[in-house]
């Protein structure tokens, strides 16, 4: 696994990275020339600073191994993919997109209050036993940073899997978010089934036109996708944002006027796009919002084996009741945080 790290000055990427080493056992890869891109009018004091977070003495005690160039470190990664390796040498999209394009590679965006990084940066400055600049002269630099047309970091830190906020108040609260967090786990790399087929849930629900709310659902047996569905009025019927179904562009309540409703669940659509004669024992109904009676009582009629769901509705406990007595499975799917994701804390920060 390598999981690089990218981010605006100060956010606290080195400070992650050093977690990493000392804490689950990474190494850290660098490159030996670091001629990262130049910000136009950019004085010599804050390139110097920004060229390295890592002090002296925080270099002697994290294992590392130097490279010529980008590819050279790509190159080692790939041969020792196995190997836990962290690096915070990524600076330029063509080199991020050859890195995306391996499985074993994670990128981490980490981002921080712009006022919380100026005083971490003022911190970085008497260590170094230079002058401080101003919160507007820092903020401008920020700027320039993270939003140059040509190499602003923004262009990486957007295509982050994983984009942690960090305004830990000390490093102790930072150490024990991401131990909560576990960057290790290699479920954030390839989607493990469940993963995978609750995803394709999600993205049949983005043909929804539900005005209540979109559901996507996927039948699978075997490992294999049998159907897909998701909410909407039937066949040939205006669709439901259209005002096809009066009852949900009314905006009543959960529960209320089902009688009346037109529109088909994404169970349903699924169920009937399978047909009774594809659903056989061992069938399992991934669907992003828990059923409903009214599909509930459908899954327990056509025997499907059992139900994984990730986000709840009004009527979980009747619905687990039912699938119960049906002998259905019923669980709900809990996957690896990833997107943005809030370390907890606030206050000054010495990262």
């Amino acid at each position: 696994m390598l999981i690089g790290l990218c981010g605006g000055i100060c956010s606290g990427k080195h400070a992650i990275a050093e977690y990493l080493i000392q804490h689950q056992g990474f190494q850290l890869l660098e490159l030996k020339s670091r001629k990262f891109p130049r910000i136009a009018d950019e004085p010599e004091d804050d390139r110097r600073l920004q060229a390295s977070e890592f002090t002296d003495k925080e270099r002697s005690q994290s294992p590392q191994l130097l490279f010529e160039s980008a590819e050279s470190l790509l190159d080692f990664a790939t041969k020792s993919w196995q190997g836990l390796w962290v690096t915070t040498d990524i600076w330029e999209s063509v080199t991020l997109d050859r890195f995306l394009q391996r499985p074993f590679f994670l990128l981490v965006s980490v981002d921080a209050p712009v006022s919380l990084r100026w005083q971490r940066f003022e911190e970085r400055c008497r260590r170094r036993q230079l002058e401080a600049p101003p919160l507007e002269k820092f903020v401008l630099w920020n700027d320039r940073h993270l939003y140059d047309k040509n190499i602003g970091r923004v262009y990486l830190t957007d295509r982050a899997q994983v984009r942690l906020f960090n305004s830990s108040s000390s490093l102790e609260e930072l150490h024990s978010a991401l131990a909560g967090l576990n960057l290790a786990d290699e479920e954030r790399l390839r989607p493990n089934w469940d993963q995978y087929f609750m995803q394709l849930a999600s993205l049949a629900a983005q043909r929804s036109n539900c005005m209540k709310r979109r559901v996507g659902c996927v039948l699978v047996r075997e490992r294999r996708v049998i159907s897909t569905g998701y909410n909407g009025t039937p066949r040939h019927l205006r669709n439901c944002n259209e005002a096809g179904c009066p009852r949900c562009n009314r905006g009543e309540g959960g529960g209320v006027g089902l009688s009346t409703c037109l529109c088909l669940h994404a169970e349903e659509n699924a169920l009937l796009e399978a047909g009774r004669e594809r659903i056989r024992e061992g069938t399992i109904l991934y669907c992003d919002t828990c059923p409903c009676l009214t599909c509930t009582v459908k899954i327990a009629q056509v025997g499907i084996s059992e139900v994984v769901y990730s986000q709840g509705y009004n009527m979980d406990q009747d619905s687990a009741a039912i699938l119960e007595s049906a002998g259905v499975r019923l669980r709900q799917f809990s996957p690896p945080r990833n997107g943005l994701i809030y370390l907890e804390g606030s206050a000054n920060n010495k990262q």
